[in-house]
């Protein structure tokens, strides 16, 4: 089981010279779990991850796992090189709660006139389209099983945990902890896990002028990790103000609250 980050910043794209070590790509994870390729979210990143896959000789399934339909989340999908090729299938599961929210409906939104010059029906791969309730278990793959829960976002969001060969991540992104308190499915998600990867878009400080927002800080990260007893914890989705000297500090005092806490980076590659 390994994850690869192609994308790490949430809101809005923020390429520049500022931004070179992190990246300004929007959110895209890749978590290979044995020959089973799993996307979590459509970012901008997720480009960039279609043109190397375009390159494998050797076609499969992909499975594309979108945490809510938020524009950054979703700009990347008709960029996105296998669903422009007929030798692959692309599955795209969504979560239909509270309010409803139809994957493919939502899809067909972004993909149409006057905002985009092609639809779904000209994409050549076949695309199927999955609609669940959140806090459904989901079992894409052989020995992959998907647990979800809604997260606090504004429209909504879920939230993922992945479990394959004795190893699991909890993808949890876009979320905010109203008063600071851990609910008991997001606390189920993230327990023991080997990886936790994060929304910790603010500083405590910055977090005080966002309240409602849906976004977490990166010390509520680091607390939700020990409460969880979690192996490993990674910042991520971060704010696009937030140029490469601003993560560096982060990174700095995240190291120093947590031992072993990463920040994520485009190319970044954990092995589990």
């Amino acid at each position: 089981m390994s994850v690869c980050f192609w994308g790490v910043r949430g809101s809005v794209p923020c390429p520049g010279a500022d931004a070179l070590k992190y990246g300004g790509n929007t959110a895209c994870v890749e978590i290979r779990c044995g020959e089973h390729i799993l996307v979590f979210d459509a970012g901008t990143g997720i480009r960039r991850l279609g043109d190397v896959l375009a390159k494998d000789p050797q076609r499969t399934d992909i499975d594309l796992f979108l945490s809510h339909y938020h524009i950054d989340h979703i700009i990347g999908f008709p960029f996105f090189k296998p669903l422009h090729m007929a030798d692959y299938a692309v599955t795209v599961w969504g979560a239909n709660g509270e309010p409803a929210r139809d994957v493919e409906q939502g899809l067909r939104r972004l993909i149409s006139e006057p905002l985009f010059p092609v639809s779904l029906v000209d994409l050549r791969a076949q695309l199927r389209f999955r609609n669940f309730r959140p806090s459904e278990i989901l079992r894409p793959r052989p020995g992959v099983t998907i647990h979800t829960a809604p997260l606090c976002h504004p429209g909504g969001a879920t939230g993922y945990r992945i479990e394959y060969a004795g190893r699991s991540v909890a993808y949890l992104t876009d979320t905010e902890f109203p008063d600071g308190v851990f609910e008991p499915a997001i606390l189920a998600l993230a327990d023991r896990a080997d990886l936790i990867i994060l929304d910790c878009s603010y500083t405590a400080d910055e977090l005080a002028l966002h309240v409602g927002w849906g976004h977490a800080s990166w010390e509520q990260g680091v607390r939700l990790a020990n409460v969880a007893n979690a192996k490993q914890l990674c910042l991520f989705h971060h704010d696009p103000d937030h140029d490469d000297g601003f993560m560096d500090t982060i990174a700095q005092a995240a190291e120093a609250a947590r031992p072993g806490t990463t920040v994520a980076c485009e190319g970044l590659r954990i092995d589990l």
